[in-house]
């Protein structure tokens, strides 16, 4: 009688142990933890939020280009500068009348004035036809009508629109420029 009361006892402890390791996997509390979120799942999590911070090429959605507008008499022109710290201290400058000359039969320059930062430039630029350019030893406003090869201490902040260099290239001698922001 003792070993079949052995024998039962067992089995009921069997049947016991087998019942409860089949609760543990129901048992949310004895679950393993979910695994933890990998960046790419974070990334998501955050734009899918409606994130307003900076977009990937670090500017805001809401910012717009730098744009400067150039008077010549009658004539207006529109440039678009960089993002740099020398466009913008430019645009802090604005409104800013300058008498601009020619020099070398390729552009015409004027005093800013105050002088530009040149953080994140190179020593020198191989300006374009149509370029707005900053010549730093000077501290002149250039307008590039003309093929101007590489110069230290030329920094490009922009180019002008459309067909520009060549009204610009057509009007002799020294002028009279004012540079200013647009009406927005």
């Amino acid at each position: 009688m003792t070993l079949l009361l052995g024998r039962c006892a067992g089995l009921a402890i069997g049947a016991l142990s087998l019942g409860l390791s089949s609760c543990a996997v129901d048992d949310p509390q004895s679950a393993s933890p979910p695994p933890a979120p990998t960046a790419t799942s974070a990334t998501t999590q955050a734009s899918s939020a409606g994130s307003t911070g900076p977009t990937s090429s670090g500017t805001s959605d809401e910012e717009s280009p730098l744009q400067i507008q150039v008077q010549i008499g009658n004539q207006r022109f529109t440039a678009q500068l960089d993002d740099s710290a020398a466009s913008r201290d430019l645009v802090a400058q604005l409104p800013v009348t300058l008498e601009m000359r020619d020099h070398g039969s390729v552009e015409k320059t004027g005093r800013l004035p105050s002088p530009l930062s040149l953080t994140g430039q190179p020593a020198g630029a191989d300006p374009d036809i149509g370029d707005v350019g900053y010549y730093a030893p000077g501290n002149n406003l250039v307008l590039y009508y003309g093929d101007q090869s590489y110069y230290n201490g030329i920094v490009v902040l922009g180019r002008l629109e459309g067909g520009a260099a060549g009204r610009i290239a057509a009007l002799q001698g020294t002028v009279r420029v004012t540079v200013s922001v647009p009406d927005q």
